[in-house]
């Protein structure tokens, strides 16, 4: 994502770049898509040819090559800090919006979030006692006689929710660019730990039977994607999304291609240059309403 980034912002093509480093156009078309981990040689050549930091790029590499329960556990972390901090935040709104009167006694935000209760949950979920955390959700370290370890719910992974993504054919794609993190709306995901996560309401029905209108289903940036892999595609050069089975292809003339196949037998596929598929999210996880 740092390669291809940073060629689009000095207008390179995918073949300019690769004559730069000595390498075919495919070769740079993985490293951007994250199939290929190139050697710290190569990622010195690429960050001079695209006057960046090495260091940087060599250091995303590193995470590329950790682990994946290592990684898991690291974006956990992150995302509990993060929900800590934004409810930290909203504490601190809370106390600037009170004043203390003449008798002493404290009126405004802080005096309503205390008689509501909101000042409570927030504090409980900055620093949860101890005797909850002990005694697990809902006393379920007690049910199988001794301790298991259970994530708070106020752990799950608030992935943000952005524009409707199109199962039939791709639409233009407004979020103001990925990855977004802020939205209007989130879903909350307790078996994601990707930071980067997001998810998308399908719209159309040429992904029946998996996927239907209406159905929220989450893409991690962090998951291979492979042949078959029900993605989030985005298409240049106007940005266009689409959910749909991703194969890679080769024609006879020996270019790469994407094929975007339905699961609706009443959509046929389409194929497109592999230089026209800006970025590919695997599905992780689908949230549908019980009929």
């Amino acid at each position: 994502m740092l390669v291809r980034r940073r060629r689009l912002e000095l207008d390179l093509t995918l073949d300019e770049l690769a004559e730069r480093i000595g390498k075919v156009k495919s070769y740079v078309w993985g490293v951007e898509n994250e199939r290929r981990v190139p050697p710290d040689a190569v990622l010195r050549e690429l960050a001079a040819a695209l006057s960046m930091d090495e260091g940087v790029l060599i250091r995303a590499a590193r995470w590329d090559e950790t682990p994946a329960m290592v990684k898991r556990e690291m974006e956990s972390l992150r995302s509990t800090q993060e929900s800590r901090r934004k409810l930290a935040a909203r504490l601190i709104e809370i106390v600037r919006g009170s004043a203390v009167g003449s008798d002493g006694r404290v009126r405004g935000a802080l005096d309503e979030t205390y008689r509501s209760g909101e000042l409570s949950r927030l504090v409980d979920r900055i620093a949860p006692p101890e005797s909850a955390a002990a005694a697990g959700v809902g006393g379920a370290a007690e049910a199988g006689g001794g301790s298991r370890e259970l994530a708070p719910a106020s752990l799950a992974l608030e992935v943000p929710l952005i524009n409707s993504v199109a199962a039939g054919y791709p639409r233009e794609f407004t979020d103001l660019g990925y990855p977004a993190r802020v939205a209007d709306q989130y879903v909350r995901c307790p078996d994601v730990r990707d930071a980067d996560a997001f998810a998308a309401r399908v719209v159309g029905d040429s992904m029946e039977p998996v996927y239907r209108e209406g159905d929220i289903v989450v893409f991690s940036p962090l998951k291979v994607v492979k042949n078959g892999s029900d993605c989030f595609a985005r298409l240049e050069p106007d940005h266009e999304t689409t959910l749909k089975r991703v194969y890679f292809e080769t024609d006879a003339e020996g270019n790469e291609l994407v094929r975007l196949q339905p699961l609706n037998s009443a959509y046929p596929p389409r194929l497109v240059k592999r230089e026209q598929v800006a970025a590919l999210y695997a599905a992780v996880s689908v949230i549908k309403k019980v009929e």
